[in-house]
């Protein structure tokens, strides 16, 4: 599918299970989320977990009550059981298999929370003419586990995660400007430079993602990364959550313009 498909148009085509693909690209200008979907017990930890930890997981909405697979704030018509294209269960910690819908799976007890996604910074980075190195490359962007912790809430605890993109340091001071104004979609770089200073050993491992060219007139500007709230979801072991799968993005109603600070 190479059209640009507005959010609406998509949701569509998700829900009817016509698409199952993954979301980058599409819907231009149109905020996309990470899901986490978890059992009621376990709601408030994990808002508090996100609340305490606002960089990696910038808390955009929650579902109004349990049981209820709307997001009214994020799109009138959003029912979150089909409007994924591919889901991830985890058992225990683990993931045990994809689905792409929830309608059978569904319990009255399941809460959702919508995170915020660097789609929408690397949009307002590529309107700045800042290369994107993962997205000219064709690539999944690289992210590291860090050995800075999170901050604990309940079950709930992970070191924090990082994505990297390789940037002139005249682009790095450029890209913090830009990103400062997105703080409901990971913000600011949270450093610039020495991988060591995180505890990234190579940046050509990358922990989840794939490796990129950096340049020698590069430094790797590292952002706090999506990933990090299903690290803690991993080590929490609930019996029973979901997730989106990577790259299979909740397409919203909202404007990435909507989230800037000061637009």
């Amino acid at each position: 599918m190479s059209d640009l498909l507005e959010s609406k148009v998509l949701r569509q085509r998700i829900r009817s299970g016509e698409f199952t693909a993954p979301t980058s690209g599409l819907a231009a200008g149109y905020v996309q989320c990470n899901v986490v979907i978890l059992p009621k017990q376990f709601a408030d930890d994990f808002a508090r977990f996100c609340e305490r930890n606002p960089k990696p997981c910038p808390l955009l909405a929650r579902s109004p009550g349990a049981g209820d697979p709307t997001l009214p704030t994020l799109g009138a018509d959003i029912d979150i059981r089909r409007d994924v294209p591919r889901y991830r269960r985890w058992v225990n910690g683990e993931c045990d298999r994809e689905v792409i819908d929830l309608t059978s799976e569904w319990q009255e007890d399941y809460v959702t929370f919508a995170l915020g996604c660097s789609f929408s910074f690397e949009e307002a980075l590529l309107e700045a003419d800042i290369e994107i190195r993962n997205i000219s490359e064709g690539v999944n962007v690289p992210m590291y586990r860090t050995t800075s912790p999170c901050e604990t809430a309940g079950p709930f605890h992970s070191n924090l995660v990082v994505s990297m993109r390789p940037m002139t340091r005249a682009n790095a001071e450029r890209a913090t400007a830009i990103c400062s104004r997105y703080p409901a979609v990971h913000g600011a770089p949270v450093h610039i430079g020495d991988p060591e200073v995180l505890g990234i050993a190579d940046l050509f491992q990358p922990d989840f993602g794939d490796a990129v060219t950096i340049k020698a007139d590069e430094v790797p500007v590292f952002w706090a990364c999506g990933v990090t709230p299903q690290v803690a979801l991993e080590n929490a072991k609930l019996p029973l959550a979901y997730t989106h799968s990577p790259g299979h993005m909740l397409v919203t109603d909202l404007l990435n313009t909507d989230l800037a600070e000061g637009s």
